[in-house]
């Protein structure tokens, strides 16, 4: 290490597994970053994305200054320039049009900032509109519509105790590559590993052998898109052969003889074919599950981007219940955050309502709030009264993310009025934008984990300063965010603090104490005083001064049982049919006989990325993370490809063409493409993404099919059909 060299530790922001950093910073440049082994929570492990912190940070593709459109023409402005342009443009749709003509896209990185945790709910509620599209319709938010209905809080998300399980089953998850969602766990390798060396089981259900899977006991290649039937078996298992036992739940449940009846008839064997799965293994499964002294059951991306996605997601906490392990150690519990507002007495609550509103054009009803983001592009294409003529996108990209990716470019490029992009790359929805406003590198920013820290496998708080000073000219994301929600509402040029203060002072109101606390709280930002503000009002009695005394951070504990006081259904008691459940499950019963005649598509991730944002990163790229379409040798033979020729896939909504991976890692009947490839439109400046762009496997969906309950995009599960190109099946015949 040279004399100027030093170290900064910072909580990694680029996954969910918030693993803690040290970095090696030689002037402003960061040079190295390895696991900090005094974290308190991550312990030294680092993963490939950790270890490519400095080359992320350091990306010469970065925007470093805001860019405005003249002339049709993107060019480099000034902060000012970018502000006034915002502040002439939207407050005038919306005097013109009404709140509705301005919809908001929230993409997944807001969840990986502390700004994108403390500033998109004030714009939200500053602008009124009602069409809010977030990267949740295509991953998680069956899990939140689950949680809503079943314990009245679409927060309450149940996660794995996993240092303490004797018994873990997975379903459509697969945390060796993507480190764990929604359930936050630095070094969830290591954790299922010790699962294993103290005796416990793991069960993986997947149709790939991914490498968790490789790691189970047992592992079951069910047939794709199915989880809900086997799920929904294997409760009728628990309940057919009384091995159902809540356990200390039993006086907070309800529905339980109504759920008995409704899953009389999704036995194992009724099951057995459309999963492709044995009867007996289904029973085994449930059963094992029942006898485990602790177990827990974790189902992620596979289990939730399909046509049943909330059915899935209902019955994994259905299961959790029923085997006694919901809200017990061992079993699945409740995180308790640092800011989480301190626990309240059980008592009755208001619920969780689906459906308020719908999406204008095809009447999708809307769930926690959100629309479809299939829905986003017919919502600016078709004419009419609440059109959205002007669009605010935070940190996503979904012409790569969601489905018909070519039917939202077009519709971004030619239906708009006005579009504002906050993200540090010009990536292929952002180059549709008037005006994109840069946010600093990570090394730059100060970081807290509002959301993960809600979902981590133990209670713990860490917070990261800036480790290096912004750039000359440079803007805090916190400060580019306040002014954004200052240049929407109508008061721009107002100073950003006094977005800050405002939700201070209504904060202390609503907690009905005295507004001259504000004067007490510490912090060099307006961010760091209402972090102070939310951790003095939390459940653990910290302040910010505390925090920063513990730069590794600190230790609140293992996870609790947090039953009653976390339910916030209108009886108070845990729902377990709630009636928009119950109107599903005819939907599910008709699954019982369907066999997909061909080949069907799921997705895969991949260690050394994350969806499309981290592809222009040098260091990440190669090995096993490209853009290949795996097939098993049975269908690869069938079809008539050969290793590494170039296979053409073609569904609903259009086709896409990618090298042949032959594999048995893949069942038969199955073929897989990676998510968030396919950055091969002209405009971006993403050097490395575009010198080998992949194809995007969201090209294949038309968008029509979603899970009713939640909106999400059927995503895994899609009828494709495979084909060698034109050229090598030219070349096929010729041998």
């Amino acid at each position: 290490m040279s004399h100027d060299s030093r170290t900064a530790l910072r909580v990694c922001p680029l996954c969910e597994a918030t693993c803690g950093l040290t970095l090696t910073i030689e002037g402003t440049a960061v040079t190295g970053a390895r696991g900090d082994r005094e974290d308190v929570f991550s312990k030294g492990f680092i993963c490939p994305k950790g270890a490519s912190f400095g080359g992320l940070d350091a990306d010469p593709d970065r925007l470093r200054t805001p860019l405005v459109r003249t002339d049709g023409v993107l060019r480099e402005a000034t902060w000012d320039e970018a502000f006034d342009a915002i502040a002439a443009r939207i407050p005038a749709l919306v005097r013109e049009h009404g709140k509705q003509a301005v919809g908001v896209f929230l993409g997944n990185p807001n969840v990986h900032t502390m700004a994108g945790g403390l500033y998109p709910p004030l714009l939200l509620s500053t602008l009124g509109t009602r069409n809010v599209f977030t990267a949740s319709t295509l991953d998680q938010m069956p899990k939140h519509v689950s949680s809503g209905l079943l314990f009245g809080d679409a927060h309450a998300i149940p996660v794995p105790d996993l240092d303490r399980t004797a018994h873990l089953l997975l379903i459509g998850a697969n945390p060796l590559e993507s480190n764990g969602s929604l359930c936050t766990a630095p070094d969830f390798p290591g954790k299922l590993k010790a699962l294993r060396k103290r005796g416990g089981t793991l069960t993986v259900i997947d149709p790939r052998r991914t490498r968790t899977a490789r790691l189970a006991d047992r592992h079951a290649a069910i047939r794709p898109g199915t989880d809900a039937l086997l799920l929904a078996a294997l409760t009728q298992v628990l309940v057919e052969e009384k091995l159902a036992d809540p356990g200390a739940l039993a006086d907070h449940i309800e529905g339980y003889d109504e759920l008995a009846e409704a899953v009389a008839d999704f036995t194992p064997e009724a099951v057995a074919g459309a999963c492709d799965l044995d009867a007996d293994t289904i029973r085994a499964i449930a059963r094992e599950l029942a006898a485990a002294p602790a177990a827990a059951v974790y189902g992620r991306i596979g289990s939730c981007t399909v046509e049943h996605g909330t059915l899935a997601s209902w019955l994994v906490d259905v299961l959790n219940i029923l085997t006694g392990n919901l809200d017990r150690p061992g079993g699945a519990l409740f995180p308790l955050s640092a800011t989480a507002r301190a626990p309240r007495a059980a008592a009755p609550g208001k619920g969780f309502d689906l459906g308020r509103w719908s999406s204008r054009v095809s009447g999708h009803p809307e769930a926690k709030g959100e629309l479809p983001v299939a829905a986003l592009a017919e919502e600016i294409e078709t004419p009419g009264q609440d059109r959205i003529r002007a669009l605010i996108v935070i940190a996503g990209n979904p012409v790569l993310s969601a489905p018909d990716g070519d039917r939202l470019d077009r519709a971004l490029a030619d239906g708009l009025d006005f579009m504002v992009s906050v993200d540090p790359y010009l990536n292929e929805t952002a180059r549709h934008a008037d005006v994109v406003l840069p946010p600093p590198p990570p090394s730059r920013s100060a970081h807290f984990d509002f959301a993960f820290n809600s979902f981590a496998v133990r209670n713990q708080v860490r917070y990261s300063r800036p480790a290096v000073p912004l750039e000359e000219g440079g803007m805090d994301e916190s400060e580019i965010l306040a002014r954004l929600v200052l240049a929407v509402g109508g008061n721009h040029g107002a100073p950003p603090e006094a977005v800050d203060d405002l939700i201070i002072t209504t904060t202390l109101a609503k907690a009905g104490l005295p507004e001259s606390l504000a004067g007490e709280l510490t912090g060099d930002t307006g961010a760091e005083r209402r972090l102070d503000l939310m951790l003095r009002l939390g459940p653990y009695d910290l302040t910010l001064d505390r925090l920063l005394a513990h730069p590794h951070g600190i230790d609140l504990g293992p996870l609790e049982p947090r039953v009653p006081q976390v339910l916030r259904t209108r009886s108070g008691r845990i729902e377990l049919f709630p009636a928009p459940i119950a109107a599903d499950l005819p939907r599910l019963r008709a699954a019982l006989g369907a066999r997909p005649a061909g080949l069907v598509l799921v997705g895969r991730r991949h260690l050394r990325s994350n969806n499309s944002w981290m592809h222009n990163v040098a260091s990440l790229r190669g090995g096993s993370n490209v853009c290949t379409l795996q097939i098993h040798p049975d269908d690869a033979a069938r079809i008539g490809l050969a290793e590494g020729d170039t296979a053409r896939i073609t569904a609903a909504g259009g086709e896409v063409e990618a090298p042949a991976e032959i594999t048995d890692s893949v069942r038969a009947g199955v073929v897989s493409l990676p998510h968030g490839w396919g950055h091969s439109r002209p405009g971006t400046r993403m050097s490395v993404a575009g010198s080998e762009p992949g194809v995007n496997v969201n090209q294949l969906l038309d968008g029509t099919l979603l899970d009713p309950l939640s909106g999400t995009s059927v995503l895994n599960a899609v009828p494709v059909s495979v084909t060698p190109s034109a050229a090598d099946a030219s070349l096929a015949s010729a041998r």
